[in-house]
């Protein structure tokens, strides 16, 4: 089973500059997995501690956000065409300081929650 994935920019590296690579799986969870046997370290550029997307990462499945057909249980075929994109945050860090923002998002909601919880 061939699936085209598209390569942003800033995952280049991962796959020796190519824009576009070839993967299988019959999940985005397997497509990830063998992806990141020819790439290594893309899966966990892509995916979380705790095994789910990190919420500034985005991807297509045939222009459908995978967010909406199961996440990484999202079903693939052959032919399928998977882009990602990553929210990129500016400065040197990039994924590092993504990251950085999301878990901050993700305490100041919990904060918040609390203290909404408490009135």
């Amino acid at each position: 089973m061939a699936i085209e994935v598209r390569i942003p920019t800033i995952l280049r590296s991962y796959t020796g500059g190519a824009k576009v690579v070839d993967g299988s799986g019959d999940t985005l969870a397997d497509l990830l997995t063998d992806l990141d046997s020819r790439h290594g370290g893309l899966r966990g550029r892509l995916i979380t501690e705790t095994g789910t997307l990190h919420r500034f990462v985005n991807v297509y499945v045939n222009d459908e956000d995978v967010r909406f057909l199961g996440a990484l249980d999202a079903k693939l075929s052959d032919g399928d065409s998977v882009t990602i994109l990553p929210a990129v945050a500016g400065g040197a860090f990039g994924f590092a300081a993504a990251a950085a923002i999301s878990s901050h998002s993700a305490a100041a909601a919990i904060s918040q929650r609390s203290a909404v919880a408490a009135r």
